[in-house]
């Protein structure tokens, strides 16, 4: 009786596993990511006095803190806080708003503004400049990685680098990167260790370091005039 019973379970099994056998398909979906981008644009004072030339134009990416729907927000740091300030850029600025809160940037939707500017105004394709801090300096890694051939020059502040973006980054990009020894939220060996091997691989990297000074390093970076004077020497190579 054993022996039946063991061999009905042992048909019914395999009618099973003759049933159940994986499927590979092959398909396709057209996706669409929309995202809606507040943004400041600033225009250097002799801009409208000077109506054939072409101007450089930098792109800001602010921090995690800046983010969400009140673009005011996006004036606390950098290079919009100096706008506000006073200080005057002899290049175009642009500083968008990441409207997700607790989300990274959209890189795509920002290269996809950027363009739109570009194409909108007298801008030199040669000269489009990048910066971040903090959330943003990541995106600025990313950006760099994503667009190789758009940035003439590039800022980092305190930004997240993960080495793997070094072997795709234009090597003849310049870049200059800051960076607080104190940092808790995004540790000094991000930017350490990925000048470290930019170096290694031969590009042209300037590093900041600020001994005493925690995550806030953009104060001193942004305030820092030989940066905006390095930037306007850059072109695309």
């Amino acid at each position: 009786m054993r022996s039946v019973i063991y061999i009905i379970l042992l048909v019914i099994f395999q009618s099973c596993a003759s049933q159940s056998k994986p499927i590979l398909i092959d398909s396709e979906m057209e996706t669409n990511v929309k995202e809606n981008l507040s943004y400041y644009l600033y225009y250097p004072e002799d801009y409208q006095d000077e109506p054939e030339k072409d101007f450089p134009i930098l792109l800001f990416l602010h921090g995690g803190g800046e983010s969400g729907d009140s673009l005011v927000t996006v004036k606390r740091n950098g290079p919009p806080k100096l706008i506000v300030q006073g200080k005057k850029f002899p290049f175009l600025i642009l500083a968008p708003q990441n409207p997700n809160a607790k989300k990274w940037w959209n890189t795509r939707a920002v290269k996809q503004l950027l363009d739109s500017i570009v194409d909108t105004n007298r801008i030199d394709k040669k000269r489009i400049y990048i910066t971040g801090l903090s959330r943003g300096g990541g995106a600025a890694w990313e950006m760099a990685v994503q667009y190789p051939n758009t940035f003439a020059a590039m800022a980092v502040v305190c930004g997240m680098a993960p080495l793997p973006y070094a072997s795709w980054i234009n090597r003849k990009m310049p870049i200059w990167v800051f960076h607080g020894e104190k940092d808790k939220s995004v540790p000094f060996s991000e930017s350490e260790n990925m000048v470290a091997k930019l170096k290694e691989m031969g590009y042209e990297v300037i590093f900041t370091r600020y001994p005493n000074v925690g995550h806030s390093a953009w104060i001193k970076a942004y305030e820092t005039e030989a940066l905006y004077d390095w930037f306007m020497n850059q072109e695309l190579k």
